[in-house]
Order: C-alpha cells, then structure tokens, then sequence
C-alpha cells in the first residue's frame, strides 16, 4: 500500500468514525437518557407538589419505565422568582414549570375569563372548561411558546383576615393580598387596597402587617401557616368569590426533541383528564387546612344567602370592566365569556 493510500485510509476511517459518533448522538434517548427538570414556587410537603406535580412525574418515569427522569425543585431551588416561571420555561433554565398565570398580569388575558368574581361551580368542571377554551382559543395565541401539559383552577377562594369581614364595607382601609390582575381590580373596586404577591410571600406580609387579609383557598393555608397568622376566614355558602388559573407547561425545544414513543408517554398524562384531575384534587386538600382552622378555634364567617348577592352586585363592574377591556382589545370578552359559562355548565353537569 503507498503512503499515500494509507494516509486516505486513516483519513477515512477517522471520518467514519466521526460520523458514528455524529449519528449515535442524534438517535433517541435511551434509558434513564432524558432529565427534565420541575421548577415551581411551593414547598415540597405542600399539597400541589405532593398530590398533583409527584403523581404525574413518577407516572410519567413509571410509563417511561425509567427513560425519563423528573428532577423536582420545589420553592424556586433553581433560582429566580415565581413570576420568572414563565419565562425560564420558555428560555430552558427549567423544562417544566407549575405557575400561577396572573403573575405575569395581562400575558394570558384568555384564561383570566375563569377568574372573574363568582363564576367557579367546582374545580374539576371549571379545570376541564380551562382546558378545552384553550384548545378553542389560547394554545396557537397565549401558549404558543410553550408546550401546555396541564391547566386547572384551586377550589373555593375565601378572604383570610386578622379582622372579621362580612359585609362589603368591611374592606374599607383594608390591605388585602390578591393573587391576580383580576382579583386586584376586584378587592380595589370593593374598597380595599390591593397588594399584589406569590403567594409564598403571604407568611411574612402578614406576620410584619404588610397586609390585614390575603385571598388563597383553604388547601394552601396549611403549608403557608396563615390558620396561625390570623382568626378569621369568611367563606360564601355554596358560590365561589374568586378562583385562580394555573399553568404547568413544558420547554418547546426540549418536548421536541423527545424521541415520539416519550412524547407518547407524556401526552397520555396530560390534558383534559389530567387537568380535571389536578383541579379536583386541589378541592378535596381544602378539607384538611379548613378543619383544622374550626379545630384551632379561629372564627369561619359562612355569608348568608342575602350577604353573598350583595357581594356579586359590588363584584359585576369587574366582570363587565373585564369583558369591555377584552372586547376593545379584540379578544372578543363576550365570546370568551358566554363561551366559558357554557363549558363550565356542560362539565358540571358531567
């Protein structure tokens, strides 16, 4: 073989190898191969992580059977705060996030049409609503960076406050905690002064008196220790003063280049049914914090019939400012809006 024969030979195989390489890298991840990483703002023992975020990540490891890790980092361990959620999934700093959608007001105006003042039934019927108007109108608008794997609202809202509150007047002068653009507007409208927050920030504004009151269903009252920062809970009898919409959502780039046999197993996890899921689920933990509240001895106001309507006639300028604001937008408010309510009735009746 002449010299240079020999020097096209190495110079083959090394480009052969090189391809391989090239090749093997580019192919499906195998076992135990894919890391995602779950960024959200809670505690670990909190009920949303434990008994919604846990369940469907090791479903999903379980189904993968193994080829997929879920790495979970609760209380913002990555960094950042819960506003930034949205972005560090968009971005890659985390591949999947649980966030609240009004903290970043205004950058999901659809969903906000399931947080207007006493439009909740219940937290599964209004979830799989939520779900299937964003099929109908969000996830090519409001989600189309993300890959959504889940949306779903909390259970009942209800005021908590180191002072009784039963009548709408009693939010006069009060420094009330709301979780939404649309809460904020509501609570300002009804004579209380709006601070807007995470809610992991709720503990200490109410320890050191930035706030009187906060808004929060009960099931999150326990792992924030507010049953212990204040003794008054006012509820609403059988309506619902406020819920909050929820976003668990996936980096674009890393669910596509998950291998279609992955994006399988994660599909068949998501959606409607899981939505559902996730939203019943945060109703049922309200039991517990709310028990325990009675068993405390802190003071449960439940509002008569006659107490709530005059609530809903004080919170329905919310409601149309809301639809006029979406319609001069020409995001049609009352399409969105007659178009939720029968979604919501259509699953209550389910």
């Amino acid at each position: 073989m002449t010299k240079m024969r020999r020097t096209f030979v190495k110079a083959a195989g090394a480009a052969a190898c090189a391809a391989i390489t090239m090749g093997l890298s580019a192919l499906p991840a195998f076992a135990g191969d894919v890391t995602l990483r779950m960024h959200q703002f809670l505690p670990a023992q909190a009920n949303v992580p434990k008994n919604i975020l846990d369940v469907w990540a090791d479903k999903i490891e379980a189904e993968s059977e193994g080829r997929i890790e879920i790495q979970r980092f609760p209380s913002m361990q990555l960094g950042g705060t819960p506003p930034q959620l949205i972005d560090q999934a968009i971005d890659g700093v985390a591949d999947i996030v649980w966030t609240v959608a009004g903290y970043t007001p205004g950058r999901f105006p659809r969903a906000e049409v399931f947080e207007l003042p006493f439009t909740m039934t219940s937290a599964e019927a209004v979830s799989r609503a939520y779900w299937q108007l964003a099929e109908e109108t969000m996830m090519d608008a409001d989600f189309k960076q993300l890959k959504v794997l889940g949306l779903w609202v909390h259970g009942p809202g209800l005021i908590h406050s180191k002072k009784p509150i039963e009548s709408v007047s009693d939010l006069n002068g009060i420094k009330l905690r709301a979780p939404t653009r649309v809460t904020t507007q509501l609570f300002g409208s009804m004579g209380a002064t709006s601070v807007g927050m995470p809610v992991p920030a709720v503990p200490e504004a109410l320890s050191k008196g930035v706030i009187d009151a906060t808004v929060i269903p009960w099931e999150v009252t326990g792992a924030l220790k507010v049953n212990e920062l204040v003794g008054n809970h006012t509820t609403f009898g059988d309506e619902t003063l406020y819920t909050t919409t929820f976003i668990f959502a996936m980096n674009k780039d890393r669910w596509n280049a998950l291998p279609d046999d992955l994006k399988a197993v994660i599909d068949a996890n998501s959606g409607l049914e899981f939505s559902g899921f996730a939203g019943k689920q945060m109703q049922s933990d309200d039991a517990g914090p709310a028990k325990a509240a009675k068993d405390r001895g802190n003071n449960i106001i439940t509002l008569s019939e006659a107490a709530v309507d005059e609530w809903k006639a004080a919170a329905q300028p919310t409601t149309e400012a809301w639809i006029a604001e979406m319609d001069g937008k020409g995001l049609d408010g009352t399409g969105l809006r007659t178009r939720a309510l029968e979604l919501i009735a259509e699953n209550s009746e389910n």
